[in-house]
């Protein structure tokens, strides 16, 4: 193994645990799906200089694509069905709500 290769290996290696870390570390949903398929597909070059491209195609179509993909939608969906909690400071209008809807004590 040369040098170049040893420095290579090196820095996917290093550049595997600092996305992984970037990726756990994220708060923001959107950044951190960016960042895992960032990792996966830096795991499919991984995979090719272990000599074994099944896994690398695997890697990408699976890990990186596939997956990917599944969870920006269900990111999409999560942002879509937000439900926005009523204000505690709203409480007048609450009540005043509630007697005009209910028949009970809508009637004088």
């Amino acid at each position: 193994m040369t040098l170049l290769q040893w420095t290579f290996d090196s820095l996917l290696g290093l550049g595997l645990l600092w996305l992984a870390w970037r990726t756990l570390a994220s708060l923001d949903l959107f950044r951190a799906i960016v960042l895992f398929i960032s990792f996966g597909l830096l795991m499919v070059l991984v995979w090719v200089r272990l000599n074994a491209p099944d896994v690398a195609l695997a890697e990408a179509g699976i890990g990186a694509g596939l997956t990917g993909a599944l969870l920006m939608a269900a990111l999409a969906r999560l942002q879509d069905n937000r439900i926005v909690a009523p204000d505690d400071d709203d409480d007048q209008s609450r009540s005043d709500h509630v007697s005009k809807n209910d028949p009970q004590k809508g009637i004088t």
